[in-house]
């Protein structure tokens, strides 16, 4: 089951919402968990099974860290706990996620051709297998307390508003929401609002623009412009997919009364390569920063073991997105400009005076190239082909055809991923509650069309649903 979907929209989620706010507040982590339970085996019956068994491993590896920290902090025994607990989570997810690439790569080494296993991969496990792992390693430094009741646990990890496609959620952040925490009228209507901007966002921009690019791979008339037309239109693609996914999540957090931490910050108004990961998958790029570059060594180390550990944090974020070459050398390309930015260019970009955006756009659409590509030969054809080595017109009907008709759509969304709608609202809102000269019909009136604004997207969203205006979300293959 997927957010887009009218069987959620329009079933489950009202009888899941009409059940968590009927039943007593000290019943509704178990409300919570029975419809994550639900969400997840819609589509993947089989494998709850294993979430409930990594839930189970996570309880109680928890606790025992728990009580070892209690007999003598940072002992033997606690590291031994931690490390077996951390060493099976990432041998399963490895498992399911690399064996075929692991098999592929020792067939093309060796020249044997030893059976694929055709494993399929549990959407949504490399979300909650890191955090099930950033909960043992903060109760291991004692930075959280062991979760002692086994439902509150579970329902943290299996939540189905970012169970699939995150946010990833660290267990210190909601720790002291899963015991208790209260809902408003003020934060539900702002959790409603956020879902449909991400559900707009997704349907009516994210699905528009991944049906473009499908139609420039399937096209038999390409030529230059429409390798760029494809190249910007997937880097905005996969921009408003996968915020979209994250507007979704925070909003249903917010409904359920969760404070779940922004994921997407305006990425492509970045000045440097450096802020764009600050901006983009914040979640991600947080958890690596604190659970794998920092325990490296971060960058109080020597000049030599600071680049390594970068690329090492950049190669794992790469094979994280994807078992294939090309996620590696996505990653590896990412881990080299950060290099060249903090050794060489960041002085230099933070003087720049707008040509530092065109800098880091056209480096970001190039690399989202590599990441879309089938594999390393697609990804460099594709390259050459934007650069003009491929042989192309420089122009073609076809392209320019695609350009009158999705002009609009690329248009709305390159202004919808800078804070200039947001800003133009806010600045009205703000000169309408102006303390010397509020005008309450005037504000009341924006309100009235905030609202208006919100259910003529939910209905347009339906009416592309219902149509069969669908894709699903890229990060569930993740």
């Amino acid at each position: 089951m997927v957010f887009s979907s009218i069987p959620f929209l329009y079933y489950f989620l009202p009888i899941v919402l009409l059940a968590y706010f009927l039943i007593p507040v000290k019943g509704r982590n178990a409300v919570l968990l029975l419809a994550s339970l639900i969400f997840y085996a819609w589509g993947e019956p089989v494998y709850v099974f294993l979430m409930l068994v990594s839930v189970a491993v996570g309880y109680l590896a928890g606790l025992l860290l728990g009580k070892y920290r209690e007999k003598k902090p940072g002992g033997s025994a606690q590291k031994a706990i931690l490390t077996v607990s951390v060493l099976l989570f990432l041998s399963i997810f490895i498992y399911f996620k690399y064996t075929d690439f692991f098999i592929s790569n020792f067939n093309a080494v060796t020249g044997l051709s030893v059976p694929l296993l055709q494993i399929v991969l549990p959407v949504g496990i490399s979300f909650y297998t890191f955090q099930i792992i950033s909960y043992l390693v903060d109760v291991y430094r004692g930075d959280a307390a062991p979760q002692k009741n086994f439902v509150s646990l579970a329902t943290y990890i299996t939540m189905f508003p970012q169970l699939i496609a995150g946010p990833i959620v660290r267990y210190t952040d909601i720790e002291k929401q899963m015991k208790g925490r209260t809902t408003s009228f003020a934060m539900t209507e702002s959790g409603i609002f956020r879902f449909i901007i991400g559900l707009s966002k997704k349907i009516l921009i994210a699905n528009e623009l991944g049906a473009l690019c499908e139609l420039f791979r399937e096209s038999g008339e390409q030529s230059v412009l429409y390798y760029w037309m494809y190249a910007v239109a997937f880097a905005l693609h996969i921009y408003y997919d996968f915020s979209g996914y994250s507007d979704m999540a925070i909003g249903l957090g917010r409904i359920f009364g969760f404070t779940l931490a922004e994921n997407f910050n305006y990425p492509y108004i970045s000045r440097s390569v450096t802020e764009f990961w600050r901006r983009w998958h914040i979640s991600l790029g947080g958890w690596f920063r604190d659970y794998l570059y920092i325990p490296l060594g971060g960058n109080r180390v020597p000049a030599w073991k600071w680049y390594r550990n970068i690329f090492i944090v950049w190669m794992v974020t790469g094979l994280w997105h994807g078992a294939s070459w090309n996620f590696v050398l996505w990653g590896l390309y990412f881990g080299m400009l950060l290099v060249i930015e903090k050794k060489w260019l960041l002085a230099i970009l933070e003087k720049g005076k707008g040509w530092q955006h065109v800098y880091v756009l056209l480096l970001v659409i190039i690399s989202f190239v590599v990441f879309n590509a089938a594999d390393m030969a697609q990804a460099i054809g594709d390259i050459r082909c934007m650069l003009g080595m491929g042989g192309l017109p420089l122009l073609s009907s076809e392209a320019l055809y695609y350009i009158r008709s999705y002009g609009v759509t690329l248009i709305v969304a390159v202004l919808g991923a800078t804070p200039i709608p947001v800003s133009v609202w806010r600045t009205l809102r703000n000169r309408l509650q102006n303390k010397k000269n509020e005008n309450k019909v005037s504000l009341l009136a924006l309100h009235g069309l905030k609202i208006a604004g919100a259910v003529f997207l939910l209905l347009l969203c339906t009416a592309y649903l219902v149509d069969g205006s669908f894709n699903p979300f890229l990060y569930f293959r993740f």
